[in-house]
């Protein structure tokens, strides 16, 4: 709700300063694409933690679930 007013609030202040329709939806879609990045990069750093405890997890699972060594049943023969 709050991203809303704002942008009403920045369409009204650009019109009333004078700039024409064109600058104000050209200025409205620049302000979106940097409010949408600026978003994305707050929740990746507040993500950033938990992304690093899943990598950090699956590294020691892996880890303590060594692949076993594959033996051939050529090797287990019990008679030549």
């Amino acid at each position: 709700m709050l991203e809303l007013l704002f942008v009403i609030g920045f369409f009204l202040v650009l019109m009333v300063t004078g700039v024409s329709l064109l600058g104000i939806l050209a200025a409205l879609a620049v302000a979106t694409a940097v409010m949408f990045l600026g978003g994305m990069l707050a929740l990746m750093i507040k993500l950033l933690p938990w992304l690093l405890l899943a990598v950090a997890v699956v590294w020691v699972i892996k880890a303590v679930k060594t692949p076993k060594t594959p033996q051939y049943q050529r090797n287990n023969r019990r008679f030549y």
